[in-house]
């Protein structure tokens, strides 16, 4: 294994230490690869993964081209999120294709949470920076309903 994700699992092992999930109040581990991202409800005292979703499951074609726009910048290679005036001059965010994707996946995360009558969880970030995309899946997934 690379020294980079050797790191990854230290940092996850450090979080797990403190976010437990349980029975009423399960755990969403994240995972995020280069192309994909994943999402799953927890429960850590019976050892078994209650709800997954992930961005196959999201229809990308279903996301406004207004809201994504990927760009690229001239002296950096990576995706960067744009600033763009609307009609009526107000600024909004748009996200780039990944970060929409991600955000999607975690509103489908809490509908079938709440389906399942989930309403309260605890966030792992699985060793990631809480930005980008592991952000955007704790957003989406407030914004659907559920408390963390």
């Amino acid at each position: 294994m690379s020294e980079k994700i050797i790191k990854r699992y230290r940092r996850h092992k450090r979080v797990r230490s403190k976010v437990i999930g349980t029975a009423k109040v399960p755990r969403i581990c994240v995972f995020r690869s280069s192309k994909h991202i994943y999402a799953q409800i927890i429960d850590d005292e019976k050892g078994r993964v209650i709800l997954s979703a992930s961005d196959s499951e999201v229809k990308k074609s279903n996301l406004k081209k207004s809201e994504i726009r990927s760009t690229k910048s001239e002296t950096n290679s990576k995706f960067k999120i744009q600033k763009v005036k609307e009609k009526d001059k107000k600024e909004e965010k748009i996200k780039t294709r990944k970060v929409a994707v991600a955000y999607e996946v975690g509103k489908l995360l809490a509908e079938k949470a709440l389906k399942d009558k989930i309403k309260k969880v605890v966030f792992d970030r699985g060793g990631y920076r809480y930005h980008g995309r592991v952000k955007a899946i704790a957003e989406g997934a407030r914004d659907a309903g559920l408390l963390f």
